[in-house]
């Protein structure tokens, strides 16, 4: 009898640890996550919102991706086509662009492109995105001279960022 219950009591502390090895395992997540794509007030994905990444709070489209500025640009028309829009997409808009959470609703705005598609605009900077950022909080862009021009990640007032990562994901040069 006393070998049967001893079986027992084993197979019983073995559920309870295979139990807690699996709940052990359970959601824990990335401590990196950003807060995913940019939300209105309403709830709904914005157009142009604000992320904290390596370069501080700066612009990011409605996936979370970095948007810029070019240098080159003249008020809000684009100076980049060609190639360079190949390289750096226009940020574009099929209507009224929306705001989140950090970003101000009376610097966004649109231009009008070369073949009337609309371009967002931001402080009076056309917004572009880089080909080089494969993924949401990427800023492999901010920094890099290309085209005839310097490309820079915005601040949530409309500026160019200054700074420098603080940690991995600046700059692949083009």
């Amino acid at each position: 009898m006393r070998n049967k219950r001893s079986i027992t009591l084993a197979g019983g502390a073995l559920l309870l640890l295979a139990a807690l090895a699996v709940a052990g395992c359970g959601g824990g997540g990335n401590s990196n996550a950003s807060s995913g794509p940019p939300k209105t007030a309403s709830g709904a994905t914005a157009t142009i919102g604000v992320s904290n990444e390596s370069l501080g709070n700066i612009l990011v489209n409605s996936k979370g991706r970095t948007v810029y500025l070019f240098t080159r640009d003249s008020g809000t028309m684009s100076e980049c086509s060609g190639a360079c829009a190949v390289n750096w997409p226009p940020l574009r808009a099929t209507g009224k662009p929306t705001i989140g959470s950090g970003a101000n609703a009376s610097l966004i705005s649109t231009t009008s492109r070369s073949g009337g598609a609309k371009q967002v605009t931001y402080n009076g900077h056309p917004l572009y995105l880089f080909k080089g950022d494969s993924n949401p909080g990427n800023t492999n862009g901010h920094g890099l001279n290309a085209f005839g021009g310097s490309w820079y990640a915005l601040s949530p007032a409309g500026d160019q960022v200054t700074s420098q990562p603080s940690s991995s994901g600046g700059g692949s040069g083009y």
